[in-house]
């Protein structure tokens, strides 16, 4: 594989980047990027529209302005009333809310870096990401505070801010809401506030409106630690930038070049957490003024009757949600028509619910392509122009991409399968703390995605297979190595591997083969259980086989591909 300018000269007179040919004349191949931090788009688009409807939550609504305020009220209290400097890490653990924005952006006028923590994390998962990060403050749904505290001796953590879904309802909801929710446990957690303990909205009343000055060195500075599991080890912590994460939110902003800059409403159900949700639909919108109306979780009635109600034009989302839509009996009941665009993620898009959910919406919705490393998207098919079926589109702006041929370890011709890997400005700067790691995961400044794919001659890129073992269910990624970990720790499992099957709804999702040590009880209903106490909800898996061996090398290596073959076989 040849090296530096050399490769890219080669590269361009063999390919010539020729999916910029495909584009429409209002996509341009190259873009001038804002030399600015993440946080800056923020503070932009106040100026630009103060009172226009930043975020909208069950009837509460806050201006571009009012948000503005509150993050950086709670940036000046992160940086007051608990020390934090530039470069220290926050950790929010909060599910799509008013104050998940606020608190996101807060953190990053502070100069510190944000660690996304999915609130459905069990204790061990929890740990391991706070230690990893070396957080020093969490930011913590009210009802997840006895799960922080669980494991707030063996962390970093000094300070804990603790809010609730309430806080963030208007009169008189936020007074309804307590009578509404069944009194369980998980509903009455007592919480003690004192010097380490404090509440999210005191902190914001209290705190100076005034965004602080930290310089940020945009190509420089992490803005971001976002988690990403692996084949091998422990989750690491990808690092990207300030840049990265500008560049890509206004690479999308391109791609969707028909948006109307301030008039657009996004459904916010895609968790922010996750960082396709956090950049496709928090950073677009803020960028673009548009509306975020946040929904905490996917429920399909509330979704159409959001849609229907607030008139919708931006849905971005994952394939469970559309086909979650497309099973709705009484869809029909609702006028969809709003919707101008929505890009699927996280998992294959099936055709025929492409074409249903466009049917029923006349607008466009089609399949991207990315992965955490890359903040996330690096592909989309075009919204306004040419599609091909079956394919993960095209290359964005600035985007480089190649195919890894298999033979050789060079570049591969159209049409043959090989790894995928891509540059641009949205690649991250690296794992963090894992400089080994890092150096693996890239060859002569190319990211390996450890997708198999291929390109067609007119620059279209397809994927067929996974290098890795990912599994991806409902928009999830789940690594089988995590769950096999814990399988392989309950005192009657000999041996334990993890495969993803075909699953209608969720794409795939997992099964577990078992074998069990010689004389022992063991059961499907134990195995669930003690998973369920170490495992988030959706890692946990859905089936469980029970085998007396598995197939196996000659060295003793569980042929995984073999199981995998037979499950394909069986579907």
């Amino acid at each position: 594989m040849k090296e530096g300018k050399e490769e890219d000269d080669w590269l361009q007179t063999k390919m010539g980047d020729i999916w910029f040919q495909q584009y429409p004349k209002d996509i341009p191949s190259t873009i001038s990027y804002p030399d600015t931090p993440l946080h800056g788009i923020l503070s932009t688009t106040a100026a630009d529209f103060p009172n226009h409807k930043a975020m909208s939550f069950h009837g509460n609504q806050w201006t571009y302005e009012q948000l503005l305020k509150e993050a950086a009220a709670f940036s000046n209290q992160l940086i007051k009333t608990f020390g934090i400097e530039k470069g220290d890490r926050v950790s929010i653990m909060l599910p799509n809310t008013p104050q998940s924005v606020i608190s996101y952006y807060g953190v990053l006028m502070a100069g510190a870096i944000v660690v996304q923590t999915n609130p459905l994390y069990v204790e061990r998962e929890l740990e391991h990401q706070l230690i990893d990060s070396g957080a020093k403050v969490i930011v913590c749904l009210d009802t997840l505070f006895p799960r922080v505290m669980k494991v707030l001796e063996n962390t970093s953590i000094e300070n804990i801010i603790v809010t609730g879904v309430k806080d963030a309802l208007a009169f008189p909801k936020n007074l309804l809401y307590p009578l509404t929710k069944k009194r369980s446990q998980q509903m009455k957690v007592n919480i003690n506030y004192d010097e380490n303990v404090h509440r999210f909205e005191k902190l914001i009343q209290r705190g100076s409106c005034i965004v602080p000055e930290v310089e940020i060195k945009p190509r420089r500075d992490i803005a971001l630690l976002q988690y990403t599991g692996g084949t091998t080890g422990p989750a690491k912590g990808v690092m990207l930038t300030h840049h990265n994460l500008v560049a890509n939110t206004t690479q999308c902003l391109q791609w969707m070049y028909k948006l109307e800059k301030g008039q657009e409403k996004t459904l916010a159900v895609l968790p922010f957490f996750h960082v396709y949700g956090m950049t496709v639909s928090m950073n677009l919108s803020i960028m673009h003024g548009a509306e975020l109306v946040i929904l905490p979780k996917f429920d399909p009635e509330k979704v159409l009757k959001t849609i229907e109600k607030e008139k919708i034009t931006l849905f971005p989302g994952a394939p469970t949600m559309y086909i979650g839509l497309l099973n709705q009996k009484n869809i029909n009941d609702y006028n969809l028509s709003s919707i101008e665009a929505c890009i699927s993620g996280s998992a294959s898009l099936p055709r025929e619910v492409q074409q249903q959910f466009e049917a029923l919406t006349g607008g466009k919705l089609v399949e991207g392509y990315g992965l955490t490393e890359a903040s996330p998207v690096t592909h989309c098919n075009l919204i306004w122009g040419r599609r091909k079926d079956g394919g993960i589109g095209l290359p964005w702006p600035d985007t480089k991409a190649a195919i890894l041929s298999q033979e050789g370890g060079d570049f591969a011709e159209p049409g043959e399968v090989g790894e995928i890997v891509v540059k641009g400005p949205q690649v991250m700067k690296g794992y963090w703390n894992r400089p080994e790691e890092t150096d693996i995961a890239f060859r002569n400044d190319w990211l390996l995605t450890g997708d198999m794919g291929y390109m067609d001659e007119e620059g279209y890129f397809y994927i067929v297979d996974r290098k890795k073992d990912m599994i991806i269910a409902g928009g999830f990624n789940i690594y089988p190595r995590e769950i096999e970990e814990v399988l392989y720790e309950h005192e009657a499992v000999q041996e334990a591997v993890v495969i993803g099957v075909p699953d209608k709804y969720r794409g795939e999702t997992v099964k577990a083969i078992v074998v069990k040590k010689e004389g022992e009880q063991l059961s499907e209903d134990d195995l669930n259980t003690f998973s369920r106490n170490r495992l988030a909800s959706f890692k946990v898996p859905r089936t469980y086989e029970f085998r007396n061996e598995l197939p196996k090398t000659s060295v003793g290596k569980i042929l995984k591909r073999v199981l995998i073959k037979e499950e394909k076989e069986r579907s």
